[in-house]
């Protein structure tokens, strides 16, 4: 059963480790340097908004956010990195999910972006 939380600062000890190589921290951060470190990943949250947390019976899944939002306009999605003993499970639908309904429920907006590198593959399927 998956659910979620805004992102506590213990949690980035835990999420820095997802990115298993540069290609996957570039996907997720681009900004960032392999291997990502917590205080980056911390520093990189305060500018984002709901930096959302997803949990598989308590155990960290997963971890999204809102690059940009705009109350009554639209948002970004963005930072999308699941666990690696827990991908294609359903957990990084559930995230982008969970962040449309915050979108459309919360902040009300008209539509949400979300952008991919064409080399991610997994990525550019899970958006379509």
């Amino acid at each position: 059963m998956l659910s979620n939380r805004i992102l506590q600062v213990s949690d980035a000890e835990i999420i820095a480790k997802f990115p298993s190589s540069e290609e996957e921290l570039f996907y997720m951060f681009p900004k960032a340097s392999y291997p990502l470190a917590p205080e980056d990943l911390l520093k990189e949250s305060e500018s984002r908004f709901y930096p959302t947390v997803a949990l598989s019976n308590q155990e960290i899944a997963g971890y999204g956010n809102f690059i940009h939002a705009e109350n009554g306009n639209f948002c970004s999605i963005g930072n999308i990195i699941v666990n690696p003993i827990m991908r294609k499970t359903g957990v990084a639908s559930y995230l982008v999910k969970t962040l449309e309904r915050v979108a459309f429920e919360q902040l009300n907006v008209k539509f949400i972006k979300i952008s991919c590198f064409n080399g991610n593959t997994a990525g550019l399927l899970l958006y379509h």
